[in-house]
């Protein structure tokens, strides 16, 4: 399948609502996975994040949303957090099971009608649609409304999405990405060129992001309304230290494939999961993820279809995207 989904417990499911050019992604592991987090970006949103610091007291979690609206989207989160209740997944409490589900955004309010945003009926509905087979890519789910190559204003910009990619390790281990491409520069093939990010206006030419930065161009104070979010997974037994670290070592593929990366305009965000199925050490787990999240970064882009009048990728290549499920 070459995606998440390949992690034993993992399941994913999409809920998109095209012609408001938004949507949500949830990565659901009801029997519960040890989990960390990094935030590298300066304008991220994000929920129960500080939880999953290694010096707080809940490991696990038992779903992880990603989701467009910006922070009206984070209230998809509740609806997450219904369906696993319902199902008798979460920390026990004992009067109750408490679901864990951290969760980011990505800011897409400005593609489609800004005043449709994921909600709780919305992250409930992702979570009806989750499954463990091959994940859609593109514009669907987090990734409908997702965009780069925003230095030069919408008109200059590409169609992000949702990306997906895994590696198997000797032995059985599974180490994999999900990614939501939004970032304000490029995407970068593996040899340096661009493969979708900011174009000329006037020509359609990719005029390279850094390049411009450095040139001495100050961008829009509105821009700084973009990221790259995502998760990284293994069923290899991590501690709750471990995969802090496997979180901040996810961003290393993000640097490779996404330029440039981390700054002032970008939430960059990456959580980590440890299904724990397998024994490992960590450094073989962590050698796998860089390469891994930046070809689920590519794959965002190349099976990212167009919309509401920004090109895509797969516009051209006939390839991925695909007609988006879930909410319409």
């Amino acid at each position: 399948m070459s995606g998440i989904t390949d992690v034993e417990g993992v399941a994913v499911g999409h809920a998109t609502h095209r012609e408001a050019a938004t949507g949500c992604t949830v990565v659901l592991c009801e029997a519960g996975a040890t989990a960390g987090v990094e935030v590298r970006g300066s304008a991220p949103g994000t929920r129960e994040t500080d939880l999953l610091h290694p010096l707080n007291r809940v490991h696990q979690v038992h779903g992880v949303l990603l989701t467009g609206g910006s922070a009206f989207g984070l209230a998809a989160a509740d609806g997450v957090m219904r369906y696993l209740e319902e199902r008798g997944a979460g920390y026990d409490v004992v009067v109750a099971k408490v679901p864990i589900v951290p969760a980011a955004v990505i800011f897409d309010l400005w593609l489609g009608r800004p005043d449709v945003r994921p909600d709780a009926a919305m992250g409930y509905a992702a979570c009806q649609l989750a499954s463990s087979g091959p994940v859609e890519e593109g514009s669907v789910g987090a990734g409908t409304g997702a965009t780069v190559g925003k230095l030069l204003g919408p008109a200059g910009a590409m169609k992000g999405g949702v990306g997906t990619w895994s590696a198997v390790l000797p032995g059985g281990r599974v180490v994999a990405a999900l990614v939501v491409v939004n970032a304000v520069g490029d995407v970068l093939a593996p040899d340096g060129s661009v493969l979708a990010g900011t174009r000329d206006p006037a020509t359609g030419e990719l005029v390279g992001s850094a390049a411009l930065l450095q040139s001495g161009y100050v961008p829009p104070r509105m821009l700084g309304q973009s990221t790259v979010i995502g998760v990284v997974a293994t069923n290899v037994a991590l501690s709750k230290v471990e995969c802090n670290r496997l979180a901040r070592v996810a961003h290393h593929g993000l640097a490779q494939a996404v330029s440039p990366s981390h700054t002032t305009l970008d939430g960059d965000t990456f959580f980590a999961l440890s299904t724990g199925q397998v024994e490992g050490a960590y450094d073989v787990v962590a050698a796998a993820v860089p390469g891994v999240v930046a070809e689920a970064i590519r794959r965002a882009v190349r099976t990212a279809r167009g919309l509401h009048g920004i090109p895509g990728l797969a516009d051209s290549a006939g390839t991925g995207g695909g007609e988006a499920s879930g909410l319409r």
